[in-house]
């Protein structure tokens, strides 16, 4: 039988937390992590966000983390590191309620490297992106008509931009991976960079 770890309804200042392969853990409800590292090797089916904050906690992910959404939890200041595939950052309104609780702000993307994660309802100054091969764009739907327009390589227009422009109106950002997008594309890293080089509303 799996066993269930809880951290839920109290306050960790400090303190190292290695979420392992093996049991499933519930982060909630009411947990505050304060000045902690998180170190993630769980898969994404063994983790369960049910409400909290993380306030200047690093966020590591050993393996890579997948489709999590982070919505539930409200992020300040803290690091992320590792990879991170299709997260999901910031409150979310067009969900359920408990996807309403959380945001993000202040946080630190810089060594993490992050593959179709998208940011919701939160203001991406305060958010430090990472760098190419890491690529973002901001404000898709604003922008929407533009990139469709923009001439991309290989299957990058009709797949991956179609992805981007069909994002939600609270999409503030969405980061990709320019070797995974290139590779899944039929394309190059060098026909993605040069393509996103003419888009004014992305950041490499």
């Amino acid at each position: 039988m799996t066993p269930n770890i809880h951290y839920e309804k109290r306050e960790v200042v400090g303190e190292r937390l290695e979420l392992r392969k093996g049991p499933f853990y519930w982060l909630g409800p009411d947990l505050t992590l304060r000045d902690c590292t998180v170190i993630i090797s769980a898969a994404r089916r063994s983790l369960s966000l049910v409400s909290g904050q993380f306030i200047n906690c690093t966020i590591q992910a050993k393996g890579q983390l997948k489709t999590m959404p982070w919505a539930s939890i409200k992020l300040k200041g803290c690091r992320f590191k590792g990879r991170f595939t299709g997260n999901d950052f910031g409150f979310r309104e067009d969900v359920d309620d408990r996807w309403r609780e959380g945001g993000i702000e202040d946080c630190d993307f810089s060594e993490a490297e992050l593959h179709g994660c998208a940011f919701y309802n939160c203001d991406m100054s305060t958010i430090r992106l990472p760098r190419w091969p890491c690529f973002t764009f901001l404000d898709p739907l604003e922008h929407a008509a533009e990139l469709r327009q923009h001439a991309w390589p290989g299957r990058v227009g009709r797949v991956t931009i179609e992805v981007v422009c069909e994002s939600t109106k609270d999409t503030a950002a969405v980061t990709w991976h320019a070797p995974t997008v290139a590779e899944k594309m039929d394309t190059t890293v060098e026909e993605l960079r040069a393509a996103l080089e003419r888009v004014p509303s992305v950041i490499m």
